[in-house]
């Protein structure tokens, strides 16, 4: 099980999704400089226990209407070979761990993993800011089989449980900056 730290990180993780976000196709907002707050998220564990894996919720509260973003990131002692340039966030130096790569989680074959096996049923999911602790509120929904399937990740999060879609597919929550509790669907499955 991977232990979460007490310690700082600089840049911290908002700080360095701030300067990402707006270049993302997907980024819904219009402000070059988003206002980020982190509003929900879980952790998987590698198996391995080499990279921190991290789906994180922020809301940029800069627009009218507050828009919730999905970041899946992975968290590495070096650089990822073969990654490409726009999937690095950016660098940040842990206080106990030194200096780690982020990666946009999608384009790292570790957490794409995880997430997979956590379709399957073969993963838990953890509290995000709690060492070994389950997260039972982060259920996957849904029926077929996970193989010859894609998964595939929703940046933009609605706050609706989707209970209509069939395949299977990833169900968690995240607060509004007004306290509100909303829940939507993270990632699902798709055929090749």
């Amino acid at each position: 099980m991977a232990s979460i730290h007490r310690t700082t990180m600089t840049p911290t993780k908002l700080e360095l999704l701030t300067g990402w976000l707006p270049k993302q196709s997907w980024y819904a907002g219009d402000a070059a400089t988003p206002e980020l707050v982190k509003a929900g998220g879980f952790r998987l564990d590698d198996p391995a226990g080499a990279v921190g894996i991290e789906f994180m919720v922020v809301v940029d509260a800069t627009a009218q209407e507050p828009v919730a973003y999905l970041v899946p990131m992975s968290y590495r002692d070096a650089a990822l070979d073969g990654a490409p340039s726009e999937a690095l966030i950016g660098t940040s130096e842990h206080g106990v761990l030194g200096t780690r790569w982020i990666y946009d989680g999608v384009h790292d074959p570790v957490l794409m993993a995880q997430l997979g096996a956590l379709l399957r049923g073969e993963a838990i999911p953890q509290q995000q800011s709690e060492s070994d602790t389950p997260d039972p509120t982060v259920t996957v929904h849904g029926t077929g089989p996970a193989d010859g399937l894609d998964v595939q990740v929703n940046r933009v999060l609605r706050s609706e449980e989707a209970a209509q879609v069939s395949s299977k597919h990833l169900v968690a929550g995240w607060t509004w900056p007004n306290g509100t509790a909303a829940r939507g669907v993270l990632a699902g499955v798709a055929p090749r």
